[in-house]
């Protein structure tokens, strides 16, 4: 996706941060070029504000990708999810973070399993995706608290970069 709006939005450096943005954040666009985070329209104002660019920029923008039949296809879908990593602690669940070649196959399938062994259940699952972020991380938010048993096993797979819990 990074590529296409590279391709549509190269010419315009403003656009394509706001683009990418809206790909990260999970804000749709519809084609009459509103912005909205689930059903919730954002102000074009208050989201240049935060992207350091004029809300023209912004603005101009959506209106593109509501005229493009192939980006509209995806923005229109998009949707904000919440993502507990950050919280996870005050709700009583542990996390861990794993940084890896993304491009490695069963990552997710390996942790999974371990923490199912260990009748440790998943609450979410957040991957990053590596053309969005620089620096990808999975991060896995745990229904309770990790067993030292769990931990050692985890710290284990070789695939790992680096796993931190929290």
């Amino acid at each position: 996706m990074l590529r296409i709006l590279e391709e549509f939005f190269g010419h315009a450096r403003g656009r394509k941060i706001v683009a990418i943005e809206f790909l990260r954040l999970g804000l749709k666009v519809d084609s009459a070029g509103k912005i909205y985070a689930g059903r919730i329209e954002l102000p074009p104002a208050k989201i240049a504000r935060a992207l350091d660019v004029d809300r023209r920029v912004v603005i101009e923008t959506a209106k593109e990708i509501g005229k493009n039949e192939k980006l509209l296809h995806v923005f229109y879908r998009l949707e904000p999810r919440a993502f507990m990593g950050n919280a996870a602690r005050e709700l009583g669940y542990d996390t861990i973070e794993i940084r890896a070649d993304p491009k490695k196959k069963g990552i997710v399938a390996s942790v999974a399993k371990i923490l199912a062994d260990d009748g440790i259940s998943l609450r979410q699952a957040i991957s990053d995706d590596p053309d969005l972020f620089p620096d990808p991380v999975l991060t896995i938010i745990i229904d309770g608290r990790l067993k030292k048993g769990t931990t050692e096993k985890l710290k284990q797979l070789s695939f790992a970069e680096s796993i931190t819990f929290k």
